[in-house]
C-alpha cells in the first residue's frame, strides 16, 4: 500500500481498477484543518490526465506495473510491432495505444513496454531522441542571435520548431515529453 504522503513523480497506484501514475504532487498543510495532497495523475491505460485531492495518509494499492525492454521493429497497416530483446517474443500495438509517441518512434529504437495484469497498457520512450531533419527552409548566415524559429519536419513526420540555423540533414535531439527541440546532436 502506498500512502498519499509518499507520492512522488513516477509512482504508480491503482484506483478503481485503473493504473494511475503520479505526474505532480503538492503536500498542503493549511493553518486550520487537516493536511491534504493535491496531485496530478495520468491514467496509463487511456493517457488521460486528471487532478485529484486526497486527505493526507490515505492509502492506495501499489500498481504492479511490469516494464520490459523491447525494440520497435516495423509498422504494417496501422499495426506496430515490438520485439522483447531477451526472449525475442513479438507483440503488436495499435496507433491508438501509442498515441503521440508515434511522433518519436523509429525503427530499432529500444523502449519500455508497460504491462499490467498481463496486458499492455503503454510505452515509455527515452526522455530524448535523435531524429534527422528531412524538410525545412534553408538556414541564412547570421540568423543565430535573433531567437526566431521555423518549422522543420523530421524523419518520423513530426514537425518541430527549430532555430533558423538548422538545415536539412541535421540530426536534432528532441524532448519526447514536451516535443520541443533541445539541440543539434553532435
Amino acid at each position: 500500500m502506498i500512502s498519499s504522503n509518499d507520492f512522488r513523480p513516477g509512482v504508480t497506484i491503482e484506483i478503481d481498477g485503473n493504473v494511475w501514475q503520479v505526474i505532480e504532487f503538492q503536500h498542503v498543510k493549511p493553518g486550520k484543518g487537516a493536511a491534504f495532497v493535491r496531485s496530478k495523475l495520468r491514467n496509463l491505460q487511456t493517457g488521460s490526465v486528471i487532478e485529484r485531492t486526497f486527505n493526507a495518509g490515505v492509502k492506495f494499492p501499489a500498481a504492479q506495473v511490469e516494464r520490459k525492454t523491447m525494440q520497435y521493429l516495423y509498422e504494417s497497416d496501422g499495426s506496430y510491432y515490438f520485439m522483447d530483446v531477451e526472449t525475442y517474443d513479438q507483440i503488436m500495438l495499435t496507433k491508438e495505444q501509442l498515441g503521440e509517441k508515434l511522433n518519436f518512434l523509429k525503427a530499432e529504437m529500444e523502449v519500455s513496454v508497460l504491462f499490467f495484469n498481463g496486458s499492455v497498457i503503454g510505452v515509455e520512450l527515452p526522455n530524448s531522441v535523435e531524429l534527422e531533419v528531412i524538410e525545412t527552409e534553408p538556414g541564412i548566415r547570421g540568423n543565430t542571435a535573433t531567437g526566431a524559429s521555423k518549422p522543420a519536419k523530421v524523419e518520423t513526420g513530426y514537425i518541430v520548431r527549430v532555430p533558423l540555423f538548422v538545415n536539412e540533414g541535421d540530426v536534432l535531439r528532441i524532448d519526447t515529453r514536451s516535443g520541443e527541440y533541445l539541440e543539434r546532436a553532435k
